[in-house]
């Protein structure tokens, strides 16, 4: 089957080779002449990843001609991006498609989640979200891996389970799609807040105490925006935040501890400049988002204070001391 891919990162190029091992035909759709000219050039895109792209992956700028055709789409581009995609997408979209979200953030500007932003840009009910602990480089070297899959629609579920899911890679599903994209999204953001107790410097422990502290807030957040508390003990909840709150591979983390380390904010303006931190958007949208419906959330206040205000990092470790 032709399944299109759109977004060609890190993690939208994993999902190709994923799907590309089961003979599905993949199109995948860039903005970036940079990457077009370097495949056509070379058949790779080492400035990602070098490793050869299959003969049954392809890479396009042109959408119409991405989705010809097409029986399944995933959407793996930067959160900020899915609304101007779907501009993008709708002349040559057919809402009977699927479209899985590989995406994990809210979108800023609307302050919506992913999943509202397709629905209403493409007019399609045929959506799924993925999320979890997986890492791209860990999927392209076919470590074993999970996914949470969160989806309305058996026909989105099934095709997204049938066409990724292999011996290596795992996908469990639920109906809770707001607690999935919730859980992808603020995961982000605790993990900022790992990396400033690590650049502190203080121990595994303390970074554990917060973890554990956020469990309990993000089970408040997901409730209050209507979804389900438990899905926090999902791959895409306790999972997720157990690898990007612990390892350096995370952009969020390594922005955190960034922020811990160095308290000097021409370095920290410069990593922000030259890496995507999402969980650095999703803090200000999640922010507003809380506020204006008046849901008090006091670690993602402290967070906030400190990232965007300049607030002393230490800040965050007497809120943890202090905290009812």
């Amino acid at each position: 089957m032709k399944i299109s891919v759109i977004g060609t990162g890190a993690y939208g190029l994993a999902i190709a080779l994923e799907l590309a091992k089961k003979k599905n035909k993949i199109s995948m759709w860039t903005e970036s002449p940079k990457v077009y000219e370097e495949y056509k050039s070379t058949k790779k895109i080492s400035s990602i990843f070098d490793i050869a792209i299959p003969s049954n992956i392809s890479i396009t700028p042109d959408m119409e001609k991405v989705l010809e055709n097409t029986e399944l789409v995933y959407i793996v581009t930067a959160s900020k991006y899915v609304d101007s995609v779907c501009d993008k997408m709708k002349p040559f979209y057919n809402k009977s498609i699927p479209i899985c979200i590989a995406s994990k953030g809210i979108e800023e500007s609307s302050e919506e989640l992913l999943s509202n932003i397709v629905e209403k840009k493409l007019k399609t009910k045929y959506i799924a979200v993925i999320s979890g602990p997986t890492f791209a480089i860990d999927i392209i070297n076919d470590e074993p891996v999970a996914l949470a899959i969160g989806s309305n629609s058996l026909k989105a579920r099934s095709l997204v389970i049938n066409t990724l899911a292999n011996d290596h890679l795992k996908l469990r599903p639920t109906k809770d799609m707001i607690g999935i994209q919730l859980c992808g999204s603020v995961k982000n953001v605790i993990a900022i807040a790992a990396g400033i107790v690590s650049g502190l410097g203080y121990s595994d422990s303390t970074r554990s105490f917060l973890i554990n502290e956020s469990i309990h807030d993000i089970k408040d957040i997901i409730y209050y925006l209507g979804g389900n508390p438990k899905t926090i003990l999902s791959f895409a909840g306790i999972g997720d935040l157990m690898l990007t709150c612990s390892s350096t591979k995370s952009r969020n983390f390594s922005f955190g501890y960034c922020i811990g380390n160095t308290k000097d904010a021409k370095k920290i303006k410069e990593y922000l400049v030259n890496n995507t931190v999402e969980g650095y958007y999703t803090l200000d949208t999640i922010y507003r988002m809380l506020n204006k419906k008046q849901i008090k959330i006091d670690l993602i206040n402290v967070i906030y204070d400190i990232v965007y205000n300049n607030t002393d990092p230490e800040t965050l470790i007497k809120f943890l001391i202090t905290k009812k």
